[in-house]
């Protein structure tokens, strides 16, 4: 192993356990806010009081778990890089994009949840099926960023066991659907160019 990669593989591990810390951190303050401010939330399944209820307890052991778990498969991804055409800084930039996705997509359905915003409540799995064409929902990092910012309404349990199911659904979409899309576009486009020779 070079000094560069011994080097690399250094910062990876503290990310890894920074960002485990920080996620830890902030949940541990959220339950002690909550603690003193009513007591900590209960969640009830599909917002039924009838139904059974979730501890916002359960996330000072599932989010520190999670983050370890999801920002490992993220490290080790980097380590067995193995295109050298894909710069660091560009990989870099794609797992914080799609973490991004993640936490954006995450914070709108909490604020329509919130405000009972129909429209999109209503077509958010729809939403989530086009977006697993285009990109690799069941990817670590946007995992990570859906549950981190529906914790705060959801409690982490609940947007955990829904993004999970949600995944497996992307990966099938994603591996063997969209190279159908792909291809059926392919051969669309080459009909369209032997029809009109000249354009």
């Amino acid at each position: 192993m070079s000094q560069s990669d011994s080097f690399k593989i250094t910062n990876l591990n503290r990310m890894r356990i920074l960002g485990t810390s920080v996620v830890t951190l902030l949940t541990f303050g959220m339950l002690l806010w909550e603690h003193f401010h009513g007591g900590v939330t209960i969640h009830h399944i599909l917002h039924n009081d009838n139904l059974p209820g979730i501890s916002n307890l359960w996330g000072a052991f599932l989010l520190p778990l999670l983050t370890w778990i999801l920002l490992g498969k993220i490290k080790t991804k980097i380590e067995k890089r193995k295109s050298p055409s894909l710069q660091p800084n560009n990989e870099w930039s794609r797992i914080f994009r799609l973490f991004l996705i993640g936490l954006t997509f995450g914070i709108v359905l909490s604020v329509s949840f919130t405000y009972d915003y129909k429209l999109f409540l209503d077509n958010v799995l729809y939403l989530l099926l086009v977006l697993s064409l285009l990109l690799p929902i069941y990817y670590a990092e946007f995992i990570l960023g859906f549950v981190l910012s529906m914790t705060y309404t959801f409690g982490a349990i609940i947007p955990t066991a829904f993004v999970l199911i949600v995944a497996i659904i992307g990966f099938l979409l994603f591996k063997f659907v969209r190279p159908l899309f792909e291809k059926v576009l392919m051969f669309i486009t080459k009909e369209l160019n032997i029809g009109n020779p000249h354009s």
